[in-house]
């Protein structure tokens, strides 16, 4: 059987790398983290980016943390985008004040990742069609969308955690 991965976002972020039941609850779900790991990854950095670079990724993963009231997890993606070597502009849509700066495509993408990430519910074809009017391709709608996806459940599985280990 594999270990926890001392790097785990998660982990990390839930404080649930030393010993008591919530560790030995993941040590149960080895793979399940792993795969969670790998997700992180491949949405953050993968080896093709298509027309989301690392540096969009990082800072819309960090505005989605910062949406979601964890500010833990936007260091940790603020020290992703550091790393991308993101640009000023890049770097200001982590900024949920910030909305495009007069940029068409990033004010799309930003708008569509603060409807999704604070009320999905009211996501409609319409949204989906302003991120095509933007010059957005299908394919990074996927790749935002798999983001947002991935944030949402990233955001959900460490505030449980964070429950178990307050209450246990």
């Amino acid at each position: 059987m594999s270990e926890l991965s001392p790097n785990d976002v998660v982990i990390t972020q839930a404080d649930a790398a030393g010993s008591g039941p919530v560790r030995d609850a993941l040590e149960g779900r080895v793979d399940i983290m792993a795969m969670t790991q790998a997700t992180h990854d491949a949405a953050l950095r993968p080896a093709d980016p298509g027309g989301l670079s690392h540096g969009e990724r990082a800072a819309l993963a960090a505005r989605i943390a910062r949406l979601n009231a964890d500010e833990g997890l936007a260091a940790h993606y603020a020290a992703l985008l550091e790393e991308a070597g993101a640009d000023e502009a890049v770097s200001a849509m982590a900024d949920p004040a910030h909305k495009g700066g007069g940029d068409a495509r990033r004010a799309a993408l930003i708008a569509y990742t603060d409807l999704v990430s604070v009320h999905p519910r009211d996501t409609a074809a319409a949204d989906i069609e302003a991120l095509k009017s933007a010059g957005i391709s299908d394919a990074d709608i996927v790749r935002l969308s798999e983001l947002n996806a991935f944030l949402a459940y990233q955001i959900r599985v460490i505030a449980g955690l964070k429950l178990m280990k307050a209450t246990a």
